[in-house]
């Protein structure tokens, strides 16, 4: 009887446990059987001599811990900045006009935000000295909190202390291992990182492409209908920027919000050069187009551009904001934002909500810049009219990245010597997802006269022409 009864109950275990936990239990059985047998009957070793170890180690040469480096790498030979950066600014002993800092609003040189953070320097000192959740939270974190998500009117919203690290650490904090990602594949580096970091499955469709992205979700839910129960358990993502930091272009919000519902995608938005640039009031992407910001699940930002201050946001509902508080690796393990930077964040806050009329200028300056560098003879913009960040390429390609690169370096030279400072977009090629192609990257100022933006054209034009 103990016997039948331990037989049922083994052959009970079996019925229970899934076929792939049977195999892989045997498997690892065959394993360590065969490791067993072949230790015994493989025999001793035959021991070295001292003479056969002192060669041994003599003609030993370890591989180098890093890879001989470029000598004339462009990183290696930076230019140096000498004075305040603004609207204009002194790089290697030229005094320029400066069309390369992400100065969108002009509030790196407004005097109201600078003393009002020097008071939060002195009450506060310089910085916190712990993350967030171990006496890193000052009430100011709490209170630009508080006004972000009031800002957007939306319920919560949480502080990184790092531009990057934000969508970086955002995407991981709800993607995971066997959900699947739709991008588009001209996202910047921090979201590709971030992706990295999900260890999901990615899926990237052609840059601002509704009709491929389309086609990628219409072939997945052919694969879903094969096997419903794994698409039951597999979440879906899509991650987009509000202005592409690498193309300068306005992503189609509108259709992928009707794709987001049509196909039940949760839908995270990149905000970092959009807010504080689109719609009438600074409020980004979801304004310009007229879009309910409940559409869209998260939206994120670096505060470097319109908010001229250092760090970086997520705002949505409670639970995306909360979430991210026990799950944003950037939030939980690094010192949270200095005292100073997070006031000068909440006075540009202020001024958005005071002053309305300067995103009007600004998109104003964008526009007129737009279609003045339309206009030059050997290099081609890409961007949208309306984007402060735009992108100059050679109009003849060279034969390859690395001359353009020589070429563009060049030519920025040579306006920084003629008094404009403009700035190669940098990029790891080796990390990045595809190659990007080399181009001058453009930041508009709003504080930029119409007679600057002339004088800009006709500097430039006159050193791509010479150097072209």
């Amino acid at each position: 009887m103990v016997a039948i009864q331990l037989f049922n109950e083994i052959g009970s275990i079996f019925r229970n446990t899934p076929t792939f936990a049977l195999v892989l239990e045997t498997l690892l059985v065959i394993t360590v059987v065969w490791l067993l047998l072949h230790r015994r009957g493989g025999g001793r070793r035959r021991q070295l001599t001292k003479e056969e170890e002192d060669r041994i180690i003599a003609d030993y040469e370890p591989e180098p811990l890093v890879a001989d480096t470029d000598p004339n790498h462009p990183l290696l030979h930076t230019r140096v900045v000498q004075s305040k950066v603004g609207k204009r600014i002194k790089v290697d002993g030229h005094d320029c006009l400066n069309l390369g800092s992400h100065n969108y609003l002009g509030f790196l040189e407004d005097q109201e935000i600078l003393e009002e953070a020097c008071k939060s320097l002195r009450k506060y000192g310089v910085g916190s000295c712990g993350p967030r959740g171990f006496y890193g939270t000052m009430d100011v974190h709490l209170d630009l909190e508080d006004r972000i998500a009031k800002f957007m009117g939306l319920e919560e919203a949480i502080v990184y202390s790092y531009g990057f690290s934000t969508v970086a650490s955002a995407i991981p904090a709800y993607a995971k291992r066997g959900d699947l990602i739709f991008v588009d594949e001209a996202v910047n580096f921090a979201i590709q990182k971030g992706l990295d970091a999900s260890r999901s499955t990615i899926v990237f469709f052609k840059h601002n492409d509704v009709q491929d992205l389309e086609r990628l979700l219409i072939e997945q839910e052919k694969r879903d209908q094969k096997n419903p129960k794994k698409a039951a358990k597999t979440r879906r993502f899509l991650v987009a920027e509000g202005i592409y930091m690498n193309t300068g272009e306005i992503c189609p919000l509108p259709q992928l919000v009707a794709l987001r519902q049509k196909y039940k995608l949760r839908l995270f938005i990149d905000e970092s050069i959009s807010f504080g640039t689109l719609g009438q009031g600074g409020h980004g992407v979801t304004e310009h187009f007229n879009v309910d910001r409940d559409e869209v699940d998260l939206i994120s930002a670096g505060m470097e551009g319109s908010m001229a201050t250092v760090g970086g946001f997520c705002v949505g509902s409670h639970f995306i904001a909360e979430h991210q508080r026990l799950s944003g690796l950037g939030y939980i393990f690094s010192a949270s934002l200095p005292p100073m930077l997070t006031q000068a964040a909440i006075s540009a806050l202020d001024r958005f909500e005071r002053e309305p009329q300067i995103f009007e200028q600004l998109q104003a300056k964008s526009k007129t810049l737009h279609q003045k560098f339309l206009g030059l003879s050997k290099l081609t913009l890409r961007g949208h009219e309306l984007s402060p960040v735009k992108h100059l390429y050679l109009a003849q390609p060279a034969e390859n990245f690395d001359k353009e690169l020589k070429l563009l370096a060049e030519l920025a030279d040579k306006c920084i010597a003629r008094g404009v400072a403009v700035v190669q977009a940098a990029y790891l090629q080796n990390r990045e997802r595809q190659p990007v192609r080399p181009s001058i990257r453009i930041a508009v100022n709003r504080l930029l006269e119409n007679a600057e933006i002339d004088s800009a054209f006709e500097v430039i034009e006159s050193v791509s022409s010479s150097v072209l």
